[in-house]
């Protein structure tokens, strides 16, 4: 494989200008679109390098308006709102004009509070070791040979297995760096849509809005390269259209982040 730019490369590379331009790189393709979660990490750099750096990120919702194509694009930043304790910031990213993702992120400091729950729903994920990879098929993604999986919960995409779950374990395979938002969001969204499995032949599906919420600040002492568990819930899927949730854990069953997406399949 010729070689592609690295997604902590092209993070590295936005600043905090309220508007800028970029040029989103070959070789992470997702059918003929660029790969969401990266174009979400960019989304979200660009974000926070217009907060206070105490104010860590608590939600963020992408709104996936059109396909980004590899090439030149704009990142614009609003903020909609800065207050002492919250944040809200409003990125777009055009292409020729037209925003073709929109992002909405949330900004928080931590306050004392007399609410307190941290029990979470612990990791149920099998061991990676008897997973399935993502075969090396023509239809995989070129974004996907970034990352290792092993499919533990559910089945592969487009296997005809009938579960409401779908998950097991996923890393980057080209990325060591520390583990921050920008680079988690990637590992999450490299995950094809839940749906996939439930498929007998392969079929275009894509993300129409993605929400994803994080309870605390990812733990420091882990890396991308690090293993990540993830499970994904079907909650309703008609009419072209699905509705899922879903949880990530660390390697060690800590709960990271939650995540919910609506999608389109066209099967």
């Amino acid at each position: 494989m010729s070689h592609v730019v690295k997604f902590s490369e092209v993070l590295a590379s936005i600043h905090a200008s309220a508007e800028q331009k970029l040029v989103l790189p070959e070789g992470w393709a997702q059918g003929r679109a660029f790969f969401g979660g990266f174009s979400a990490a960019i989304a979200f750099q660009h974000a926070k390098l217009g907060v206070d750096t105490e104010q860590p990120v608590r939600a963020l919702t992408i709104s996936f308006v059109g396909p980004l194509e590899p090439g030149p694009a704009t990142l614009q930043r609003t903020i909609l709102r800065e207050g002492k304790s919250v944040t809200q910031v409003r990125v777009d990213i055009l292409q020729q004009g037209n925003v073709q993702l929109s992002g909405l992120f949330t900004f928080g400091r931590s306050r004392p509070s007399q609410v307190s729950i941290t029990d979470t729903l612990p990791a149920e994920v099998p061991g990676r070791e008897h997973g399935l990879p993502f075969p090396k098929t023509p239809i995989l993604p070129e974004f996907a040979h970034q990352f290792d999986y092993s499919v533990t919960v559910g089945g592969l995409p487009f296997s005809d297995t009938q579960s409401r779950k779908f998950g097991g374990w996923v890393r980057f395979c080209t990325e060591d760096a520390p583990i921050d938002v920008g680079l988690f969001l990637g590992l999450v969204d490299a995950w094809p849509p839940a749906v996939l499995p439930m498929l007998n032949q392969p079929a275009p599906a894509s993300s129409l809005t993605w929400t994803i919420e994080f309870p605390e600040l990812l733990p420091s002492n882990k890396k991308a390269s690090d293993w990540w568990q993830y499970v994904a819930y079907i909650d309703y899927a008609a009419d072209g259209y699905g509705h899922t949730h879903s949880h990530i854990w660390d390697d060690e069953g800590k709960l990271v982040a939650i995540s919910r997406q609506t999608i389109t399949v066209f099967a």
